[in-house]
């Protein structure tokens, strides 16, 4: 099998493929696709929580970053996909590592409106008060952005 054919057991959601592969090739769970998707972060964007405990349980860096500097977890919280968000917290990832800008997994969670998200990262003891490069925070995009649930949930908490 191919590097190619594995990830694209990934995006297909093959678990299966996803197994067959790595055990034949071990070293490709930290191996990056053309874009600088490692396979965790290719799966969590696709949402394909099997595969992302799969990987995790297979000892893949939960933080690495892709070519753009977002990590699997940033991918899960602005795509709103909470479950997938919520596998990779529990296995170790950092709700307040910085991407592209600065930006946190809480403030692309704000950006694009996905309260449950938001709910799971403030559970998960996310910083409310984390700025980015420009020095807004999660709070100032709820309220500039007009998504009054995600002012609501921030300055509850704070």
């Amino acid at each position: 099998m191919s590097v190619q054919t594995f990830f694209g057991h990934i995006r297909e959601g093959n678990l299966s493929g996803v197994r067959q592969a790595l055990e034949a090739n071990p070293e490709w769970v930290e191996q990056r696709d053309p874009r600088g998707s490692t396979p965790l972060i290719l799966a969590a964007y696709y949402d394909h929580k099997e595969i992302v405990a799969y990987l995790l349980g297979k000892g893949t860096k939960v933080d690495e970053q892709d070519a753009s500097g977002n990590t699997a977890l940033m991918g899960a919280c602005f795509k709103g996909f909470v479950g997938t968000a919520r596998i990779l917290i529990e296995g170790g990832a950092d709700v307040n590592a910085k991407g592209p800008m600065g930006a946190t997994c809480l403030i692309f969670a704000v950006t694009f409106n996905k309260a449950d998200v938001v709910r799971l990262l403030i559970e998960k003891d996310a910083d409310l008060n984390a700025k980015d490069q420009r020095g807004h925070t999660a709070l100032f995009y709820a309220r500039s952005l007009g998504h009054p649930e995600m002012e609501n949930l921030l300055t509850a908490e704070s």
